[in-house]
């Protein structure tokens, strides 16, 4: 298949959005080249309900899910990564609501930083963020008429998750997997061979719905998950072909690949080429002078 994104996508700020029996969408008013629209927040249940990724620390996006909420019991939180545009609201909704907090864990990065390196993407983590219960893989937490499996799947961060609505074949695929745009897989915080081998489960799951955490629904999720893949591998080769041109540097390379695309997404550009050039270095298809590094220089391998 090849790979076709959907940027046809009503925010409906403030409002919600049924996308399925006892499922609404309320997108965040935070839009921008990362975001999209904004974040999308989903209220599961009819009674008793479950928040998915609240958001981002927004007064209007607050008041959406508390009128929303309209003073019934709230159970559980679910956080499905520790990105600022995800996970900051979980505190005030607690606070609000006497929910449990629930996600893999807190923020860290996939990988140690290099000597010397510093992490580009600190500004965007919410590195206040502590859950009130840790989600192993697998595990599966039950509300009033729903129950959501967690299904881990590291790569766009480290402590990145999905969830399953059991019996219904919908996963909430937050930032994993999108409709409207590839997910960006950051060193230090994101792993390319993570995000694969992340991809590579959810293929194999088979759901029929994925609701992401920007933009619209995935309605066939196995034809666009392979369709990622593609492209990824596409982006691999571009990669090489770079290097077997002549450059050295992923700047050159970015200026080549992305010649394309909004400037202001150059820098996220280089990281997810980074991203790329760590996992080629580790299965020696390139070779670098040091540790893969933005500054790095990159030359074919052995």
């Amino acid at each position: 298949m090849a790979l076709k994104f959907d940027i046809s996508f009503d925010p409906a700020y403030g409002q919600g959005v049924s996308v399925a029996p006892d499922v609404q969408r309320f997108t965040a008013p935070n839009p921008s080249p990362f975001t999209f629209h904004g974040t999308n927040s989903y209220v599961v249940g009819h009674d008793t309900l479950a928040v998915i990724d609240p958001g981002p620390d927004d007064e209007a996006h607050l008041q959406t899910l508390l009128d929303v909420i309209a003073g019934r019991p709230v159970s559980h939180i679910f956080v499905s990564h520790t990105h600022r545009d995800h996970s900051p609201l979980a505190a005030r909704l607690k606070e609000r609501t006497g929910a449990q907090v629930l996600a893999e864990g807190p923020h860290r990065p996939a990988r140690p930083l290099h000597i010397g390196e510093t992490n580009a993407l600190d500004a965007s983590a919410d590195t206040a963020f502590i859950p009130d219960i840790a989600l192993p893989d697998g595990e599966l937490v039950s509300g009033d008429g729903w129950a959501i499996r967690t299904v881990l799947t590291p790569g766009h961060t480290a402590n990145h998750a999905a969830f399953a609505l059991e019996g219904t074949g919908i996963l909430f695929s937050a930032d994993h997997v999108m409709g409207w745009a590839t997910s960006i897989v950051a060193p230090p915080d994101g792993a390319m061979a993570d995000y694969m081998a992340s991809l590579d489960r959810l293929i194999e799951r088979g759901d029929r719905l994925l609701l992401p955490g920007h933009g619209g629904p995935v309605t066939a999720p196995r034809a666009f998950m392979r369709g990622l893949k593609t492209h990824r591998k596409m982006r691999e080769r571009a990669i090489l072909e770079r290097i077997r041109a002549g450059d050295r540097t992923i700047p050159d390379m970015v200026k080549a690949i992305y010649r394309d695309t909004d400037p202001r997404l150059h820098g996220a550009a280089g990281l997810s080429v980074l991203a790329h050039l760590e996992d080629l270095v580790a299965r020696g298809v390139v070779a670098t002078d040091a540790a893969p590094a933005i500054d790095g220089i990159f030359t074919p391998g052995r």
